[in-house]
């Protein structure tokens, strides 16, 4: 990325520079997945770091996989209410020696949050969370019956 009204490129110490792109790419997912996609209201992080999701879904269950490398279990939190999944954690910033001087942090510490509402097919009393090597899944089981119905539509001349 280039510059070109102040001909300076960006500098190892300033901010990332493919940050915009990244911001802009967000916005395209949660638009999708956000207002009137698979999980509406997906809301992006209110504090430092924003956590990679991947969401599937397939006939009996919606499945949800929350990358959240170096964070405990105990500093997760998933919880359901009133039809809104909401995933809270922080990744706490562990400074080993106090004679340390960072000159350079890449690495995201602090909180999240992300809530999404889920669909009404969705058995929220059967849901379950799991967490492995920094890994949270959470599965969501569709009511019994709540898969969609196909239906043959005539076609009129």
């Amino acid at each position: 990325m280039n510059d070109k009204s102040s001909g300076s490129l960006p500098s190892l110490w300033s901010d990332n520079p493919f940050a915009e792109f990244r911001k802009e790419m967000d916005k395209v997912f949660d638009g999708f997945f956000g207002r009137g996609g698979l999980l509406k209201g997906a809301d992006k992080t209110e504090g430092f770091m924003a956590p990679s999701i991947d969401v599937a879904e397939n006939d009996t269950a919606i499945t949800l996989t929350a990358e959240l490398p170096g964070i405990s279990e105990s500093d997760v939190d998933v919880s359901i209410q009133n039809g809104v999944l909401t995933l809270k954690g922080e990744k706490k910033f562990e400074k080993k020696d106090e004679k340390d001087n960072y000159r350079l942090v890449e690495r995201r510490y602090g909180s999240f949050q992300r809530s999404m509402s889920l669909p009404a097919s969705v058995d929220e009393a059967a849901v379950t969370a799991k967490f492995d090597k920094g890994v949270l899944t959470v599965t969501m089981p569709k009511k019994p019956g709540s898969a969609p119905k196909e239906r043959k539509i005539a076609i009129e001349k």
